[in-house]
């Protein structure tokens, strides 16, 4: 057991916080420091959005919730999605009454349920006119093996391949808001994490819930780029050329070569091998914007499976651990930053901690791998063209 103990991530953590909390309790003004340095970043914006429509899984608890509120505040429509509507309305009711803004609502939403998901879009763009800023909050961490009704491994399934398939299924609603943003909420754990594309399931190796749980958050980091990369403006040619092998252009259509169709991105343009005028270079691209974070380590209900796997550990590290967690307003900040902050299309696919950008770790910035997990997760999540 002592084995497994000290390989457990939140072990380690509390062994370290054991030692650094004494510290700050020398003097009330260093306790107050280091509080103000675990706090991290700030969301400055005052960007209002009023006439916007903000959707939120997971709004009913922890840094969900509180994002939910900032957007409240802000004025924006809040579409709370949420798995247990009890909860839901709860949290939309006390936001409503501290905000002051009616204009927000629950709409019940199972990410272990890929049948929720498509029922949840469904029902949204039935009903909703605009989608502004996409937020995908919600997830589990560090529980049991346990597979959903689709047969997927939990943590894989609610953390990535719900959101995935959310994503896309209001993909056309969102070009259609433009310019609009969406918010992945990964996490610093994708560092040392591993895409496990031959046993996504765990079904052939021995299943470790912190190694499933990396899987998991590097899968939000790397569809957040690949989203990113399929979105993004590019300059394009659209120029006309008559072919030097004497096929001529295409009235009506933007052509340079027979082997290219347009638009293409500008640095693929042959024109320094066919004679013709000097390329037209337009703006293209959807106008929807990528980006992930982490937004750190926080007290929320996140930690309920490590507490309960280790419950005597985990009351002698419970005081000092929480002392040095961020509270969920302070590990909301981040993604706030994400969905309002001015001038941020052009860091489209860039990952973000204490409102500001970062490199992710090198598996984080995996573009192949980021492109294999798109198809894999589109054929498990029978994402299709039609959809």
């Amino acid at each position: 057991m002592w084995k497994e103990l000290t390989k457990n991530q939140l072990v380690k953590y509390g062994a370290v916080t054991t030692v650094t909390t004494i510290l700050p309790f020398v003097s009330k003004p260093g306790y107050v420091l280091l509080r103000k340095w675990i706090a991290g970043g700030v969301c400055r914006s005052r960007a209002k959005l009023h006439g916007r429509t903000v959707v939120i899984t997971g709004a009913n608890t922890g840094i969900g919730k509180e994002t939910a509120w900032d957007m409240a505040m802000r004025g924006a429509r809040v579409i709370m999605a949420c798995r247990d509507l009890t909860r839901g309305e709860a949290a939309a009711a006390e936001i409503r009454s501290s905000t002051g803004n009616t204009n927000v609502v629950v709409q019940q939403l199972d990410l272990a349920s890929l049948g929720s998901v498509r029922q949840f879009a469904r029902e949204f763009i039935a009903t909703e006119t605009r989608l502004d800023i996409l937020i995908n909050n919600a997830g589990i961490m560090l529980c049991p093996k346990s597979l959903t009704v689709d047969g997927f491994e939990s943590q894989f399934a609610v953390n990535h391949l719900g959101h995935f398939l959310l994503t896309n299924l209001l993909l056309d609603m969102l070009k259609a808001s433009t310019p609009s943003r969406v918010i992945n909420v990964s996490s610093i754990a994708h560092q040392g994490g591993k895409i496990h594309f031959e046993d996504l399931n765990f079904d052939k190796k021995g299943y470790n819930s912190v190694i499933a749980y990396k899987q998991s958050k590097l899968a939000n980091l790397l569809f957040s780029r690949e989203l990113a990369r399929r979105t993004k403006a590019v300059l394009v040619c659209t120029t006309k050329i008559i072919q030097t092998n004497n096929v001529a252009s295409k009235s009506g259509y933007n052509w340079c070569t027979v082997q290219r169709s347009l638009p293409h991105d500008v640095s693929e343009c042959p024109h320094s091998k066919v004679s013709g005028p000097i390329p037209t270079l337009t703006p293209s691209g959807t106008g929807v914007t990528s980006y992930s974070l982490h937004p750190g380590v926080i007290r929320t209900e996140l930690w309920r499976h490590s507490q309960s796997k280790y419950p005597t550990l985990s009351a002698m590290l419970s005081a000092p651990a929480w002392l040095l967690m961020k509270n969920p307003k302070e590990g909301a900040q981040t993604t706030i930053y994400c969905a309002v902050t001015e001038g941020l299309e052009e860091k489209s696919g860039c990952y973000f901690s204490d409102c500001q950008e970062k490199v992710p770790a090198p598996e984080g910035r995996d573009d192949l791998a980021a492109l294999r997990l798109w198809g894999v997760s589109a054929g498990l999540v029978g994402l299709n063209k039609n959809n």
